[in-house]
């Protein structure tokens, strides 16, 4: 969606800090600042905690400038966690609350905890079994050969080839302690890739046990080209989008 749409959530979304309920919400708004990410507002009779203000905040290209408030969990602070665009073009907004996403430990939609950022009804994503040929090179290493990938299909992104182990050369990829959430596919670790001459810091991925929506990619594997110019994939013999 572009910046600066409003839009009626359909979800109950609840948000809590150390096991305390902060937001209860049946008609949240989800609101785009920006592309393909949407957040959360929220009307005040919903908010379960008590907000004080905490000065001017950043403005936005699309709604103007905010104000930020100290969000009063029982008698913890969560600093400034909260804003409000009182002054918005769009009249919905003008008395709405959004919560830092990152500020609050568990978010909500139902019964069911989302990662990250809200999901948005405008993204798909489709895992489709392929039998395209996969090759993955690393300074001229081939550290991946498939002819069975799973590609993975992200509205607003660029598809993404997921590779079983046995078609990728493990012993040169070392696991890092680097963790990624995504709300539509669930909790990724990664690998360096230990190329002589040319390590690769964190050019893999996996998600071992993704989402429901994602669940044909679980354990496989899948290379970041966009780390560095010496990493290479080649689909049938040619690069994605040349």
């Amino acid at each position: 969606m572009p910046p600066g749409t409003v839009q009626q959530g359909l979800k109950r979304v609840r948000a809590f800090s150390l096991g305390e309920l902060v937001v209860d919400s049946r008609a949240p708004l989800l609101v785009w600042g920006r592309p393909f990410v949407p957040e959360y507002f929220f009307p005040e009779a919903d908010l379960k905690v008590e907000l004080r203000p905490a000065g001017e905040g950043p403005a936005s290209k699309v709604f103007g400038s905010s104000e930020l408030f100290d969000v009063l969990v029982g008698a913890r602070v969560v600093s400034r966690a909260a804003r409000r665009h009182a002054e918005s073009g769009v009249a919905a907004l003008r008395h709405a609350y959004g919560l830092t996403w990152s500020a609050f430990d568990t978010w909500m939609e139902e019964d069911e905890v989302v990662f990250t950022h809200p999901r948005s009804p405008y993204v798909r994503v489709d895992a489709l079994s392929s039998s395209r040929h996969v090759v993955v090179t690393v300074a001229g290493v081939v550290i991946a050969d498939s002819h069975r990938p799973v590609v993975l299909y992200e509205t607003g992104l660029v598809p993404r080839y997921y590779l079983p182990q046995v078609d990728v050369r493990m012993d040169l990829l070392v696991p890092t302690a680097t963790v990624t959430h995504c709300p539509y596919k669930g909790t990724a670790t990664y690998w360096d890739l230990a190329v002589e001459g040319a390590p690769i810091r964190d050019g893999a991925w996996s998600y071992r046990t993704p989402l429901p929506e994602s669940a044909k990619v679980a354990g496989l594997v899948a290379f970041w080209p966009e780390k560095s110019p010496e990493l290479h994939i080649t689909v049938d013999g040619q690069e994605p989008g040349a």
